[in-house]
């Protein structure tokens, strides 16, 4: 996925610039950390649901192969998904 660019008006970016020496840096490092916790949240909801299946016979040891068995299940919804059956 490809984030999208959103272009700061020069106003925007001296307030930024007022707190931040590098705002590029700033922004990775708050998409790393909203990704880092997004993770940790998804791996700590479904590996109840996983030890509990009985058609799954190993699990993964690194988060990264947690989330890929979690997000090949049959049974995996994402949040638009999740939400759209809220509806």
């Amino acid at each position: 996925m490809d984030i999208s660019k959103r272009t700061l008006s020069s106003l925007e970016e001296s307030v930024l610039k007022n707190d931040l020496s590098d705002v590029q840096g700033w922004v990775d490092g708050a998409i790393n950390g909203k990704i880092n916790n997004c993770k940790k949240r998804m791996v700590k909801e479904w590996l109840p649901k996983l030890y509990a299946d009985d058609s799954v016979s190993s699990i993964p040891a690194s988060e990264d192969e947690i989330v890929a068995l979690i997000v090949a299940r049959d049974d995996y919804k994402n949040r638009a998904a999740r939400d759209a059956e809220g509806d």
